[in-house]
């Protein structure tokens, strides 16, 4: 289940009222009645939990799964296991988002002042003027919040931390000493879409976003909170001005981005890799530790332990130079501008 100190659980539902709701048919009619209290993904659903497959290439996550129901196509019916009510439908994922939206909701801060008085401030909190803090939100000792910025319900900040001037920050928690600089915004929802009948629709992001010990982002950065795991910032990395990063990734400890910096969904970092400025790194690639990217460059694939890559595509930074060395005596054999 979501964590409830962000989302609000607007359960339990019937199994038959999702069917409608998603356009989806129960192939167990007689299961109709069984209530469901929240989504999950396949991995960690339980038997109160509804969960979709996408693609049968996930068949044996769905086999072990312990979902109480399961949003799948008419031609991969077969593959839900036993006690597993299965919900069919030609778009499983749209149907899942449908369902999550009818089951969680983000908490809001419905209170008239600015500072709730849910929230929970340590001795020596500063906090700036026009200042936001939510219901139920920590903040540590000796924790500064700058003028005008947003912490969300829920939010639990460490000790020691700088939050600067309008950043937004939801759906996260903190540890201590970490310092975002000014606009940043941390824990908005990844860029989670999908085809329905009507046309493209979101998928709630119901995940976190984790910034460990001693983490620094930078001005006007943005980190978005997982899809449903979360997305973590591993202990004294920093982040440089306008980075993105994406739902779902894991950046390991004492990792470097400069500006401009891109990594899409659901990518993994090692320990100690290094980012030149506009880098940008395709979705489920993982990094390896020490591993280093040169600016610009554009990686699609996986790349190893302590290696050093560049270009576009990205590919080790030897050949990368070989080749645009090779295309220069080229271009300049055939008479055009070297």
């Amino acid at each position: 289940m979501p964590d409830p100190r962000f989302f609000e659980d607007l359960g339990p539902v019937a199994l038959a009222d999702l069917a409608r709701l998603t356009g989806a048919e129960l192939a167990d009619a007689s299961a109709g009645e069984r209530l469901i209290r929240g989504v999950s993904i396949l991995s960690r659903a339980g038997v109160d939990e509804i969960s979709f497959l996408a693609d049968a290439k996930h068949a044996a996550e769905l086999g072990g799964s312990g979902a109480g129901a399961v949003f799948v196509s008419p031609q991969n019916q077969a593959l839900a296991p036993q006690g597993c009510v299965a919900l069919l439908t030609p778009r499983p994922h749209a149907a899942y988002a449908m369902a999550a939206q009818a089951l969680h909701r983000p908490r809001r801060h419905a209170e008239p002042q600015a500072v709730s008085a849910e929230a929970l401030l340590e001795d020596g909190v500063v906090l700036g003027p026009g200042a936001v803090v939510g219901p139920g939100a920590r903040i540590g000792a000796g924790t500064e919040i700058g003028a005008n910025a947003v912490i969300g319900p829920g939010v639990a900040i460490g000790r020691n931390c700088v939050i600067g001037a309008n950043v937004t920050l939801g759906f996260a928690l903190l540890g201590d000493r970490v310092r975002i600089l000014a606009g940043a915004v941390i824990g908005e929802p990844g860029f989670g879409a999908t085809g329905a009948a009507g046309g493209v629709i979101d998928v709630p992001q119901l995940g976190r976003v984790i910034l460990q010990d001693g983490v620094t982002v930078g001005a006007n950065t943005c980190i978005d909170r997982g899809a449903f795991d979360d997305t973590v910032i591993g202990e004294n990395t920093k982040i440089d001005n306008l980075v993105q990063i994406a739902h779902n990734v894991r950046v390991g400890r004492n990792c470097v981005m400069a500006a401009h910096t891109g990594i899409s969904g659901s990518v993994t970092i090692g320990d100690g890799a290094a980012f030149g400025g506009r880098a940008g790194v395709a979705d489920h690639v993982t990094i390896g530790d020490g591993a280093q990217i040169a600016a610009a460059a554009g990686i699609f694939r996986d790349v190893p332990a302590k290696a050093r890559w560049g270009g576009m595509p990205g590919q080790p930074v030897r050949q990368w130079m070989r080749e645009v060395a090779w295309l220069s005596r080229a271009a300049a054999r055939k008479g055009g501008d070297a």
